[in-house]
């Protein structure tokens, strides 16, 4: 049974639809990429998944468990954790606050996050506002570690990111992919993406129209699907 399933699923910003039957698997301890140009509806997937836009049609169901239509909320207890495009830190609170105000019973303690970044355990008690934008990723996502989560997303975590910066979250993903974290990564950095991703969807116009492996994803499709 997979732990995320995603069946069809089409949702709608006011009049306007989005998506329009998207289909997507991950199974325990996988890494699944989820991959399209702008604008074919990466976010808005997981906007669905997370109920933040939620899917008019289709079912999303987490571990046997149909969370279409539940509150945000609900789902991330249910066990999805966020790590959102663009950060979106509690800026006005202090790293440790971002970190203790996400916190959930299981592995995942704010030591085991400084572990993985240590960085930010030399800026405990500095404010949010005050990191740099790579610091402020690490606290993103150390802060969705912290709800301890059974599936991790993220969305463009090393958009936007100087390079020793990115370098520090692929080692972070490559780390929980070895402890078995599942994750649905969104990301246009195809040379990190594809080592670490088990298998890869192809988004095109709000609709799956591509599932394989990384060894899979040809040349034609990249320039068909993923080309500018």
């Amino acid at each position: 049974m997979s732990l995320l399933s995603v069946s069809g699923i089409q949702s709608w910003y006011g009049m306007s639809q989005a998506l329009f039957g998207v289909d997507l698997d991950i199974a325990e301890g996988e890494v699944v990429a989820l991959m399209g140009r702008n604008g074919m509806g990466k976010t808005t997937t997981i906007r669905a998944v997370c109920g933040l836009t939620p899917a008019r049609a289709g079912a999303i169901v987490l571990a046997g468990d149909d969370i279409t239509r539940r509150e945000p909320f609900h789902i991330a207890r249910a066990g999805i954790g966020l790590v959102p495009e663009g950060r979106r830190c509690f800026r006005n609170l202090t790293v440790a606050e971002n970190l203790l105000a996400a916190a959930r019973p299981g592995k995942w303690t704010m030591a085991r996050v400084v572990e993985l970044f240590p960085r930010l355990g030399e800026r405990m008690e500095q404010g949010a506002s005050t990191l740099s934008g790579g610091e402020q990723q690490m606290l993103a996502v150390g802060r969705a570690l912290m709800t301890n989560p059974r599936l991790l997303i993220l969305d463009e975590a090393t958009e936007g990111l100087a390079p020793v910066i990115r370098k520090d979250i692929w080692r972070a993903i490559r780390t929980l992919k070895d402890e078995g974290q599942s994750i649905l990564v969104v990301d246009k950095t195809m040379a990190e993406l594809m080592p670490v991703a088990d298998r890869c969807f192809l988004l095109e116009k709000g609709q799956t129209v591509w599932s394989g492996r990384p060894a899979d994803l040809t040349d034609e499709l990249q320039d068909r699907y993923l080309g500018v």
